[in-house]
């Protein structure tokens, strides 16, 4: 790609290739095609789609497209028709996808019952299928980063042009000096997204002013939070996005080679990329003279092999070296000495996601969103006990009350909620007495949580928190690399004691010796996965310690969850219903009763371990 003038013709080009009339005359079917929706058998609904048009002699055209983050309506299905709305089928199923040929392709027959939303046609009719702007999972997001997610076809670079794309490259490149891009960045007040919040024009300038030969851009993709998939599924879904951001981002520090480390584990984002960058490269917006500016750039993949400690950015960046994804100590800080000892710039998806708009529409635009201190939106993957997961984008500063009720649709089962926890194994657990908390960078740190990637997981009554900083610390202890010892050996002995009480062999003494260990380890830990590996534990003891201090001094896990505390659980016969699902749970027998009748346990084969308790539908058991 030579100048602006060549990508804004090859624009028209594809919007007159899209106009085709005889293009424009044919169905058009669009599936679904992120991970999520394949884990919900999208593969097998195409394939439904592709046998029974063939069947009918139906020329339609079937495409693909990304999550577009009703991940609970999975797999989805878009059918339309030449001058009639854009319909969005929702929990498809092979049958659903044979009869939606039939009555809608064939037919003319919006099939109401399976219809979620609608994207409304130019002139088109009015309709009881409400347009996606309608939906309670969509009203207060507003949707920067994953606008084409869900729209266009990600292998598709003409799709992503149309919708726009690269002309942020273009103008940067061409009408921009690399400080006034710096500038535009800094102005916007972009934060990064990955966690930590540090000021991504403020990085990039610190970048740029280190006199080196050689510098390097990277992006991390290295998402490893248990419940996070925001930077998956903008890879799957929108993988042009993030490779624009990359391309400003080297040009504004002065790289011109850059890599994305994104794990193994993420097969369908790393073929998407692959097949981007290559499109990328067979239109010029990677390699020589970038839109004749004279600005070369290269762009590489990364395979990670899972390692926890890589998102941390200088283990990172020895793994790219291939050494062992271990850190090291910080100064010097990457934009010092980075990648093989240079000048070298990390950023994450979510982060480089964002720079297109900031330079296509301007920072003061990017800053009308959100608050002063976290300005443009966020990316949640909202997950848990809440109706409506998904993931979901919304201005920086909304409240956790509307992303879990107005967004969420509220607690599954209409459960009273008890906490949420934010920012992955390293964030924090807010109770629902914050519910009404801002998420902005300093409101959670202040709570003792933190942004993190982006993962947010919702909990109810059910959970018990001792048991929640149990997994999360269990799970950062296992990724810790072992370099430093307040790592490696602080957060083994908090397991330790985490094991016990959950065991209910607690001792008075033990909150204060986490509370103790755990302050060490944020202070002294070498690198971020040590030095927020606590914050799971503190926070739950801040905010839920009587549930501490119930498995240590009484032997009662009041979630009943925790196995093998207190005495035998025993069923309140003016509850039971008499399901028998408690019977059928129970691992020594010891839940007998008729059908539609109550159950009695046995309290000398109870075992104690809860499983009764959590399967029954009304709630009838207890420990006595």
């Amino acid at each position: 790609m030579k100048s602006l003038a060549e990508l804004m013709q090859l624009k028209t080009e594809i919007a007159q290739k899209l106009a085709d009339p005889q293009l424009k005359q044919k169905p058009q079917i669009i599936v679904g095609m992120g991970t999520c929706g394949i884990a919900a058998g999208a593969r097998d609904i195409l394939e439904a789609i592709q046998m029974e048009l063939t069947r009918a002699g139906i020329d339609a055209v079937v495409t693909q497209t990304g999550c577009i983050g009703m991940c609970e309506q999975e797999p989805l299905v878009d059918v339309k028709l030449p001058g009639e709305d854009r319909i969005t089928y929702g929990k498809v199923t092979k049958a659903d996808a044979v009869r939606i040929v039939r009555e809608h392709v064939q037919g003319g027959a919006v099939v109401d019952d399976k219809a979620v939303a609608r994207i409304k046609a130019e002139g088109g009719q009015p309709s009881p299928i409400p347009a996606y702007d309608d939906l309670d999972f969509y009203k207060k997001q507003r949707r920067i980063v994953l606008s084409n997610c869900g729209r266009i076809d990600p292998e598709k670079i003409e799709e992503y042009i149309a919708s726009g794309g690269y002309e942020a490259c273009a103008k940067a490149l061409t009408e921009m000096t690399p400080e006034a891009v710096i500038a535009e960045v800094k102005n916007s007040g972009l934060r990064g997204r990955g966690g930590a919040g540090f000021l991504t024009g403020l990085k990039w300038e610190l970048t740029r002013k280190t006199p080196s030969e050689k510098k390097y851009v990277i992006c991390n993709a290295d998402e490893g939070d248990p419940g996070a998939f925001m930077d998956r599924s903008l890879l799957e879904g929108d993988p042009h996005r993030v490779i624009e951001g990359m391309i400003i981002a080297a040009y504004a520090i002065g790289a011109n080679e850059g890599y994305i480390y994104v794990r193994a584990e993420y097969p369908l984002a790393i073929r998407r990329l692959q097949v981007a960058i290559a499109q990328a490269q067979a239109y010029g917006f990677i390699g020589k003279d970038i839109f004749g500016s004279g600005f070369d750039f290269e762009l590489k993949i990364k395979k990670g092999a899972g390692a926890f400690v890589c998102g941390e950015e200088t283990a990172l960046m020895a793994s790219i070296e291939g050494k062992r994804g271990m850190p090291r100590p910080k100064p010097p800080f990457p934009s010092v000495s980075g990648l093989w000892g240079c000048p070298t710039n990390i950023n994450n998806v979510e982060t480089f996601g964002n720079v297109p708009y900031i330079i296509k529409h301007g920072a003061e635009s990017f800053k009308a969103v959100g608050t002063e201190r976290s300005t443009g939106t966020k990316v949640f993957a909202l997950t848990g006990k809440v109706r409506r997961t998904g993931l979901v984008e919304v201005p920086m500063g909304m409240t956790l009350r509307e992303i879990i009720y107005d967004i969420g649709g509220g607690i599954l089962e209409d459960s009273e909620l008890k906490a949420v926890q934010i920012g992955g194994p390293s964030g924090g657990c807010i109770p629902k007495e914050l519910l009404d908390l801002p998420i902005d960078y300093e409101s959670l740190r202040h709570a003792g949580a933190m942004m993190g990637s982006g993962g947010m997981v919702v909990m109810d009554s059910s959970t018990c928190m001792v048991d929640v900083a149990r997994f999360f610390l269990k799970f950062t202890q296992s990724e810790s690399c072992g370099k430093c010892t307040p790592c490696r050996e602080g957060t083994k002995r908090m397991l330790e004691i985490l094991d016990r009480i959950c065991s209910g062999e607690g001792r008075e003494g033990d909150i204060e010796l986490l509370e103790e260990l755990g302050a060490h380890i944020c202070q002294t830990s070498l690198c971020q996965l040590g030095g927020s590996a606590p914050n799971p534990v503190l926070s739950t003891i801040k905010y839920f310690r009587h549930e501490y201090e119930a498995h240590i001094r009484d032997k009662r896990c009041p979630a009943n969850v925790c196995a093998g505390m207190g005495g035998a659980y025993t069923v309140d016969q003016q509850k039971c219903v008499g399901c028998g699902l408690c019977e059928r749970i129970c691992p020594t027998g010891a839940v007998t009763g008729e059908r539609r009748q109550p159950h009695v346990i046995n309290p000398q084969l109870c075992l104690s371990c809860g499983a009764c308790a959590q399967k029954c539908p009304v709630h009838a058991i207890a420990q006595a």
